[in-house]
């Protein structure tokens, strides 16, 4: 039995990855619980598990008083029953009896099996916690296990866990099934107190389309091009600004890619969604004339600090502004400018 049980916490620390050494610790607390609740609470407990040698091993410690000053016999033995016991015990000296716990009753053992429970789940949840934590702000691919048709919210199995995805972080628009592999990014995680730890995954965040560009995109994978600023509508339109540190590499051109493969493979993972690519320029009027794309611009102007009056034709209006505000909001978040358009 004893081979078996350090099997097991081979076992748990190969599948689980809760460190044997941890294990051991918090099964040794747990059987001193176990002996006091059968002994008596006073009573001093000395725990030795020897992994090599697969052996297990519970002793009572008792110190040695004088004849007649015993006033615990759960802690202590007189001076002449410790040398009953052997000649070399002397005052002061502990006495070690080692104890078959095969004899406990289930009562006593019950809290030490919870002990040892509680130790397992708890070092599941820290193990879970860095796990995310390590991939917090990156993209993950997870599977989904299940639907909520009432909230629309997704179970995922992201192999590290289960985690939610809920509603409000899907693009608008998405319909998932049981089974279906998707790509989401980690905004954040918390540690839980009962139940793991609390994550939020997220198709809407502006990172997860900055991401999905350093996926698929080499030149801002190795640096060459970097991205200066994201805005997003999610389900309906992204502007990305970029900017190239090779003047032999055109930034706009490369994130799309020949015949447009790059951004291609993009838009399929964003179900659609619309994605402007940006030339990124120190000059905030060029810069915010470029982000006002599709619609062309006749002039900007910097009026005031971050304030930027910009200049139509009367046909471009309506496009520079876009529906319901959404181009001109967007550029506003892109360029950090009050963006005020005429014809």
């Amino acid at each position: 039995m004893n081979a078996e049980f350090f099997n097991a916490l081979d076992l748990l620390e190969k599948e689980n990855g809760i460190p044997k050494e941890y294990m051991i610790a918090q099964i040794e607390l747990a059987l001193a619980n176990s002996c006091r609740k059968e002994l008596g609470p006073t009573t001093v407990i000395r725990v030795q598990l020897d992994p090599n040698k697969k052996d297990m091993r519970v002793f009572q410690q008792r110190t040695v008083v004088p004849d007649g000053e015993v006033t615990d016999d759960k802690c202590e033995i007189s001076l002449s029953a410790a040398k009953a016991l052997s000649r070399r015990h002397k005052l002061g000296g502990v006495v070690e009896t080692e104890l078959k716990t095969k004899d406990f009753r289930r009562l006593s053992v019950q809290p030490g099996k919870q002990m040892i429970v509680q130790a397992i789940r708890t070092a599941e949840r820290e193990r879970q916690t860095k796990e995310y934590e390590n991939k917090k702000e990156e993209i993950i691919t997870a599977m989904v296990d299940k639907v909520d048709n009432s909230t629309g919210n997704l179970i995922l199995d992201t192999g590290t866990g289960y985690a939610t995805l809920l509603k409000e972080e899907q693009i608008p628009g998405e319909v998932y099934d049981v089974g279906d592999r998707i790509k989401v990014f980690i905004s954040e995680v918390k540690s839980g107190e009962t139940r793991g730890p609390i994550v939020t995954l997220s198709r809407v965040h502006p990172n997860f389309v900055k991401r999905l560009f350093e996926l698929e995109i080499p030149e801002i994978q190795d640096g060459t091009i970097v991205i200066k600023g994201i805005a997003r509508e999610a389900g309906s339109r992204t502007k990305i600004a970029v900017e190239s540190r090779d003047e032999n590499v055109e930034a706009v051109g490369s994130c799309i890619g020949k015949n447009g493969m790059r951004i291609s493979a993009i838009l399929d993972e964003l179900s659609g969604e619309k994605i402007d690519i940006i030339k990124y320029s120190d000059d905030i009027c060029e810069f915010v004339a470029e982000a006002l794309s599709p619609a062309k611009v006749l002039s900007v102007t910097l009026e005031e600090e971050r304030i930027c009056r910009v200049t139509v034709s009367p046909d471009q209006l309506s496009l520079a502004i876009g529906k319901e505000g959404q181009n001109a909001k967007l550029v506003a978040r892109l360029t950090g400018c009050k963006i005020d358009i005429k014809a």
